[in-house]
């Protein structure tokens, strides 16, 4: 997880383990960024989604890529049966967004948890500034989470990832991901701007 040489490809960076609590507001605007799309219409405005968000992370459920001088260049997730990266509860929407607000916004936003098997670790969403992308930050980022996995004793990686990022669902490919189910959104599409999340699985005993 030290420095990673500079190539055509991939961008000298290293990875840490979580993030300090003087970078929640530049974490919280990078998920924003890359996950607004699928949120923003059950999370907006933004300044109170960014609230929440902010308050939500747990930097214990995540890895930073950075430039060797710190400048922040994407996050991963990971979410075990300790907990995920954004785990804030209804106190915490109400914070944000009042009781009204949290009522109705809490159990939409629960309807895209699904529960963890025992031995599996969930991959929580991963976001690379936009400037960074294409120079193998996500590819790294990737790579530690698998890391992190085995360490644990993990059987297995589970991310799912939406119709429409086709990018996305080729490079997880390329990581030896491989799909393992289809979930509709149904009527919820009109809320989330997408149809269906492909399940993909990484199985790591063998490997």
């Amino acid at each position: 997880m030290g420095n990673r040489a500079a190539s055509a490809e991939t961008r000298a960076m290293r990875i840490v383990r979580g993030f300090p609590d003087e970078r929640r507001d530049e974490v919280a605007a990078l998920f924003w960024q890359a996950f607004s799309g699928k949120l923003g219409r059950v999370m907006a405005p933004e300044r109170r989604a960014l609230d929440f968000i902010t308050h939500a992370l747990r930097p214990a459920h995540a890895f930073s890529a950075e430039t060797d001088d710190g400048r922040l260049l994407g996050v991963v997730g990971f979410k075990t049966q300790k907990g995920g990266l954004v785990a804030g509860g209804f106190s915490d929407l109400a914070r944000s967004y009042g009781w009204f607000g949290a009522l109705w916004r809490g159990p939409l936003l629960d309807l895209m948890e699904r529960p963890l098997a025992e031995g599996e670790m969930l991959m929580d969403g991963i976001f690379v500034d936009a400037e960074a992308r294409g120079e193998g930050v996500g590819s790294a980022l990737i790579r530690t989470v698998i890391a992190e996995a085995r360490a644990l004793g993990m059987k297995e990686v589970r991310l799912d990832v939406i119709d429409i990022n086709l990018r996305a669902r080729a490079l997880y490919e390329r990581h030896g991901f491989r799909a393992a189910g289809r979930i509709e959104s149904g009527l919820l599409s009109v809320l989330y701007g997408f149809h269906h999340a492909t399940t993909m699985r990484l199985e790591l005993s063998s490997r």
